[in-house]
C-alpha cells in the first residue's frame, strides 16, 4: 500500500520521542511537534518547577497533541528524581539495603501516584542494572543490588504497586549497564564478556521480568558477543533476536537518549533513529535539538519511501505505543490529597530510615557533641541524577543535634588534610557527589568517621567507619542526624561488596 504524504507523517511522528524547552510550551513549540507528528513527550528537571506548571503543561501538550499521549520522565528514586516537590522516594539500592519486598510495592505505588497527579503516564524505572562493577560511574545506587535474583523480585514488587496506580514504567537498560566503567553519556562503552556470562548474569532480571513490564528501555553500550557490530540500541541481533524472539518480550521498547555521546557522536540521532527501528525499537528518544528532532522524522519518512525501513516495521511499533497508551492514560482528574500525601511522606522516610546501612563500627556522638564537618560546598548534578546535596543543606540538618564547626571545600584538590586542626575534635567526611576518591584522598584523609551520602562505593575509598545512607532526601538526612546522636540504630545490610578501594583508570 502506498502511504499519502499525512500518513507517512503520522507513522513516523508516532515513532519519535522528543522534548521541550521549559515548563511552558511555546506556540513554536506546538507547532514543530504538531508537523513532526509526535505523541510521545521527554520531561526534566527544567520543565517541572511546581505541581501547577506541570500539570499546565500536560494540559497544554494534550491541546497541542491530543488526549492520546504519552508524557515521560525520570522518577527512579534517590538521585533520579525529576521533581523536588513531590515526596523523595528512596533509591532502589536504599529498598535493597532494607531488604522488604512490601515496602518496595508500596514505594513504586506511592511514586506513581505522585506522578498521576501531575498527568505523567510513563516513569522510566525501575533500573535492573546489576551492581558488578563498583567503578561503575553512572549506576550506583540507582540499581537493586548485585545479587540477579534478589534484585529482579524487588524490582518486580516495586513495579507492581507501580502499575497497580495506572502509571506505566519501563525497565533498563537492556541489556545491562552494570558492568562498565565508562557513563554512555560521555562514550560509546564495552562490555566484552562471554555470552553464557551475560545470560546468566546481566540478562538475568529483563529475562525474569519480561513478561510483566509494559516497557523497556536500552542501553547504548556494544556487547561483541551479542553483537560485533552494533550497539545494544542500534542492534537486531540484540533487540530483535534476543529481546522480542528469545525473551519472548512484547511490550514497547525505547532507546535511551540518543543526544548521548554514544550515539550522537558516531551515527547522528537522525540516522541512528533509522537504525534502531530497524533493529526493533518501538520508539527513538531524540532530545535537545530541535534541528535533529526534525531531522530525525524526516529520516525515518525518507526511510519508509526509500525501502530501507519497512512500512510494517513502523506501523507495528505505533500499534505497540497505541497499546500503552490505551492501558495507561494521562490522567488529569487525580487528586492527590493531603492525607494521601502524607502517608506516603511517612512511607519514604521509614524507608530511608530503615535502610541507613553502617560499615565498621560506628560510633555514637551525643547530642551537643561538637564536631568538625568536612564537606564540599556544592555537588553538582553528575548529568544523570540531579545535583548533589549542598553544604549549607547538611549543616542545617545535622545541627539540630551537633556543634558543627564546618570546614567547606570548592574541589577536593584544594583540600590538603593535613592543614586542618589536630586538636582532638571528632572530625566527619561528608561525601556528596557520585564521585569516587583517588590515591591522594585515600592516603591523606583521615576522619573518625565518613558520611557516604550518594555513591556507597565511596565507603571502600577512605580508611574510617562509614554510615551509608544511598542517598540525601530529607529523610535520610535526617535519619543520619539521630543515628549519630544514638536515637535509632543503622540496620540496613549492603546488597553489594563494596571492593577495594577505587583505582584510577
Amino acid at each position: 500500500m502506498t502511504l499519502s504524504k499525512e500518513q507517512l507523517d503520522q507513522l513516523a511522528g508516532r515513532c519519535l520521542m522528543v522534548d521541550v524547552e521549559g515548563p511552558v510550551l511555546s506556540e513554536e513549540e506546538a507547532a514543530r511537534l504538531q508537523k513532526m507528528r509526535v505523541r510521545a513527550i521527554c520531561l526534566f528537571r527544567r520543565n517541572v518547577p511546581d505541581a501547577a506548571s506541570t500539570r499546565r503543561l500536560a494540559a497544554d501538550l494534550k491541546c497541542a497533541l491530543g488526549e492520546d499521549i504519552l508524557i515521560g520522565l525520570d522518577q527512579e528514586g534517590g538521585g533520579v528524581m525529576r521533581t523536588l516537590f513531590l515526596p523523595q522516594a528512596p533509591a532502589a539500592m536504599a529498598l535493597a539495603a532494607v531488604g522488604d519486598d512490601e515496602l518496595a510495592r508500596k514505594a513504586g505505588g506511592a511514586v506513581a501516584r505522585g506522578l498521576k497527579s501531575l498527568g505523567v503516564n510513563w516513569n522510566f524505572a525501575p533500573v535492573l542494572d546489576l551492581n558488578n562493577n563498583p567503578a561503575n560511574p553512572v549506576i550506583g545506587e540507582r540499581s537493586f543490588g548485585a545479587d540477579p535474583a534478589r534484585a529482579a523480585q524487588l524490582a518486580r514488587a516495586w513495579m507492581e504497586g507501580h502499575l497497580a496506580e495506572g502509571v506505566a514504567c519501563c525497565v533498563k537498560h537492556f541489556p545491562g549497564h552494570g558492568d562498565t566503567h565508562t557513563d554512555s553519556h560521555l562514550d560509546l562503552p564495552v562490555v566484552d564478556k562471554p555470552q553464557a556470562e551475560l545470560r546468566d548474569y546481566e540478562l538475568a532480571p529483563f529475562k525474569a521480568l519480561s513478561a510483566h513490564a509494559p516497557a523497556l528501555m536500552s542501553a547504548h553500550i556494544r556487547f561483541p558477543a551479542l553483537d560485533a557490530e552494533w550497539p545494544a540500541t542500534l542492534s537486531p541481533a540484540i533487540l530483535t533476536g534476543l529481546l522480542r524472539r528469545e525473551l519472548g518480550f512484547r511490550g514497547v521498547a525505547i532507546t535511551d537518549a540518543l543526544n548521548m555521546k554514544a550515539i550522537r557522536e558516531r551515527w547522528g540521532q537522525a540516522a541512528g533513529s533509522v537504525q534502531t527501528l530497524k533493529a526493533g525499537a518501538d520508539l527513538s528518544l531524540v532530545l535537545q535539538f530541535p534541528e535533529e528532532m526534525e531531522a530525525s522524522f524526516d529520516a525515518l519518512r525518507a526511510a519508509v519511501q526509500s525501502g530501507e525501513l519497512a512500512q510494517a516495521r513502523l506501523e507495528e511499533a505505533a500499534e505497540r505505543v497505541d497499546a500503552l497508551i490505551r492501558r495507561y492514560p494521562s490522567r488529569d482528574d487525580y487528586d492527590y490529597a493531603a492525607e494521601q500525601r502524607a502517608a506516603d511522606e511517612a512511607l519514604f522516610a521509614d524507608a530511608w530510615r530503615r535502610a541507613l546501612t553502617p560499615y565498621g563500627e560506628v560510633p555514637t556522638l551525643p547530642a551537643g557533641q561538637r564536631l568538625r564537618l568536612v564537606v564540599q560546598d556544592q555537588a553538582p548534578s553528575d548529568g544523570v541524577s540531579e545535583a548533589g546535596l549542598s553544604a549549607s543543606k547538611l549543616v542545617a540538618a545535622l545541627s539540630h543535634r551537633h556543634a558543627l564547626e564546618v570546614v567547606r571545600f570548592q574541589q577536593r584538590a584544594a583540600l590538603d588534610w593535613s592543614t586542618l586542626p589536630q586538636d582532638g575534635v571528632f572530625t566527619v567526611l561528608a561525601s556528596t557527589t557520585r564521585e569516587r576518591y583517588g590515591r591522594r584522598e585515600q592516603q591523606t584523609w583521615k576522619p573518625d568517621l565518613h558520611l557516604a551520602l550518594w555513591n556507597p562505593y565511596a565507603a571502600a575509598d577512605i580508611a574510617a567507619p562509614a554510615l551509608i545512607s544511598y542517598g540525601f532526601a530529607d529523610a535520610a538526612l535526617e535519619a543520619v542526624s539521630r543515628r549519630l546522636a544514638g536515637e535509632i540504630a543503622a540496620a540496613g545490610r549492603l546488597p553489594v561488596a563494596l571492593g577495594q578501594p577505587y583505582q584510577e583508570q
